[in-house]
């Protein structure tokens, strides 16, 4: 019997922290969901008529998750949602109406769940591992089972094909941008990272995409031709336009919903609303409720992306200095943190940069100090497994496009020197991983248990 979240961890971490000295792999060679199918089989997670729904994608998944979310549940449907990472707590991870689950909820379930899991644990050769995520995922579905949760949107970890959500019987995939990202662990093409990504289209179900590059598009498709699936893609043509900049968020056009408000600023918000309206409309099709071709579902659309509540995203943390934080760890998501937040920054800006080094960190500083007086490079050891660039390499990289840069071991050390240089009325932004964005939340004080 678990009676801390400490203690929860530590028991679904076991397995996994014996590998964390092994060298790791594709994930092809390293990872097994056998072992998480077994316990869910075994638990009988998987029956019922309950939908789901899979994301997956290089960015933007949990934005287009959480959208989704809050769009079925204004619907009327009662909604489960498995993310990752959390910010602060992990019991964030798993949420029905955006409630999170309770932390004695947690425990009991991970209790009932033990003998299952120890009695596959007993059987695992020392290089196997029972995947955290996988247990997560069981607590999940038993939560899920438990608040009568009709629709679930379950958002992927960094692959697909051997990513333990895709274990669920999902009848819709939906696809974010894919980019070369995690190279080491899903291969260092494009194309072979699509297919990762592509795993999780299900047999006869359906699959919807934003536009992507020609490579993972080819991908996408053969391998819903593959499994008979119907694949969906929207085009630059099909994206919502912009239509107003609020300090509080945008106003976009898109087609029969006329004018939409999403309270997320960040211009690649425009393109995950739009493919979550889509996809909301494909899964909603399955499920009794309001019409398609009424007033009132264009009305609950509107009204649950009106209400959509994503931390960490182009967030608004302070107004004296204007402070805003975003998990922009590419190129591509700094560029569209910018692009959101620029009608709104008084200089000086200083930027606060945090990119691990699996990441273009070099290509971050440069996005950033196009707007930046100074950039400060900061890191976190709060995940031992994942390592930021060394100070050298950070300085040298950041000077190469900045004249003003600086260094600092811990996030609330950059803080105060930015607050320093900036003073009242000048901007801080900070493009960091989602650790550090946790760590925001915690500075500032913000409650992560309800979106």
């Amino acid at each position: 019997m678990f009676d801390t979240m400490q203690s929860a961890i530590t028991y679904i971490f076991k397995t996994r922290r014996r590998l964390d000295v092994a060298p790791r792999g594709l994930d092809e060679h390293t990872r097994d969901v056998s072992f998480t199918r077994k316990i869910l089989t075994r638990e009988n997670l998987l029956g019922g008529s309950r939908e789901y729904v899979v994301v997956t994608g290089s960015r933007g998944k949990g934005s287009v998750t959480g959208m989704m979310a809050k769009m079925l549940e204004s619907l009327g449907h009662t909604v489960g949602m498995m993310t990752s990472p959390h910010l602060v707590h992990w019991n964030e991870r798993i949420r029905v109406n955006g409630k999170m689950i309770p932390t004695d909820d947690f425990l009991r379930i991970l209790s009932s769940l033990q003998p299952t899991i120890d009695a596959i644990t007993d059987q695992l050769n020392d290089d196997q591992y029972l995947s955290p995520q996988g247990i997560f995922l069981a607590v999940a579905l038993r939560w899920f089972d438990e608040q009568k949760v009709n629709v679930a949107v379950l958002e992927v970890g960094r692959g697909g094909r051997f990513d333990d959500i895709a274990v669920v019987p999902n009848k819709l995939a939906v696809f974010t941008p894919i980019m070369l990202e995690h190279t080491a662990l899903l291969g260092d093409t494009l194309a072979r990272i699509a297919w990762h990504k592509a795993g999780i289209i299900s047999h006869s179900g359906q699959a919807v995409s934003l536009a992507q590059a020609p490579e993972v598009m080819s991908v996408l498709d053969k391998e819903s031709i593959n499994r008979d699936a119907t694949f969906t893609w929207l085009a630059k043509r099909d994206v919502a336009k912009l239509v107003e900049d609020r300090p509080d968020g945008q106003v976009i056009q898109h087609g029969r919903y006329g004018k939409l408000f999403i309270p997320l600023l960040g211009r690649y918000q425009i393109e995950n609303a739009t493919l979550a309206i889509q996809a909301v409309g494909m899964v909603h099709a399955r499920l009794r409720g309001i019409a398609h071709n009424t007033p009132q579902y264009v009305e609950a659309i509107r009204q649950g992306l009106a209400n959509v509540k994503w931390l960490g995203r182009s967030q608004q943390l302070s107004d004296s200095p204007l402070t805003y934080v975003d998990g922009a760890i590419t190129v591509e998501s700094a560029q569209s943190f910018i692009a959101g937040i620029r009608p709104h920054i008084k200089a000086p800006v200083v930027s606060i940069v945090g990119v691990p080094a699996d990441r273009d960190f070099a290509g971050v500083y440069r996005v950033m100090a196009e707007i930046s007086d100074s950039l400060i490079i900061t890191e976190t050891d709060i995940n031992p497994n994942t390592k930021f660039p060394s100070q050298e390499d950070a300085i040298t990289s950041a000077q190469a496009v900045c004249d003003d840069v600086h260094f600092r071991e811990t996030l609330p050390q950059a803080l105060a020197l930015a607050r320093e240089k900036v003073g009242s009325d000048g901007t801080i932004l900070l493009a960091v991983s989602l650790m550090l964005v946790g760590e925001c939340m915690l500075i500032w004080e913000i409650d992560t248990a309800e979106i």
